[in-house]
């Protein structure tokens, strides 16, 4: 990689940084993106990527705490895949995954007030797709966490250049 190349990355992660140490709503520790020693040097296109990709992270636990549906799946790409249970679920168009969702029944059955990032760490990485291993944890309303869940997340560009969560995969039921 030529000097100038370097700096230009350099300076990018610099400008993604505020993006990068953002923090979960409801939690005060920032939980910032980051991307394994394994992956080595990123080129710029591979820096954009992953900034594309945290900040589609942010936004979507954002919204998911929010208990917007549309919103939420706005963060995600369709056909949209969630590999979870034993079973691999296809949602393949907003419409369908938005009526589908009751926020209502889910902190029910779950005892849920809220969701938070522990850990986002990219684990690959190309100019068109970010793959992040994540964990969650879920809290109840008095705050206190009820569950963690380690997940895989892939996340690419849709045809227009907007950046979305393609699938998921998850331990969690």
């Amino acid at each position: 990689m030529h000097r100038k190349e370097v700096l230009g990355v350099a300076l990018m992660c610099l400008l993604a940084w505020p993006t990068l140490a953002q923090s979960d709503s409801g939690n005060d520790n920032p939980v910032a993106m980051k991307v394994s020693a394994q992956i080595g040097p990123l080129s710029a296109a591979e820096t954009q990527a992953i900034a594309a990709a945290t900040e589609v992270m942010h936004e979507y636990m954002t919204a998911f705490n929010s208990r917007d549906s549309a919103r939420w799946s706005d963060t995600l790409l369709f056909p949209h895949v969630r590999i979870s249970s034993g079973g691999v679920v296809v949602h393949p168009a907003r419409d369908e995954f938005v009526a589908q969702m009751d926020f209502a029944a889910f902190a029910q059955r779950n005892s849920w007030q809220r969701s938070a990032w522990d850990y986002l760490e990219v684990v690959q990485v190309g100019a068109g797709k970010v793959h992040i291993a994540v964990r969650f944890t879920r809290y109840d309303p008095q705050q206190q966490p009820t569950a963690s869940f380690d997940s895989l997340y892939v996340l690419q560009p849709n045809d227009a250049g907007v950046w979305g969560i393609r699938a998921r995969s998850s331990f969690a039921p």
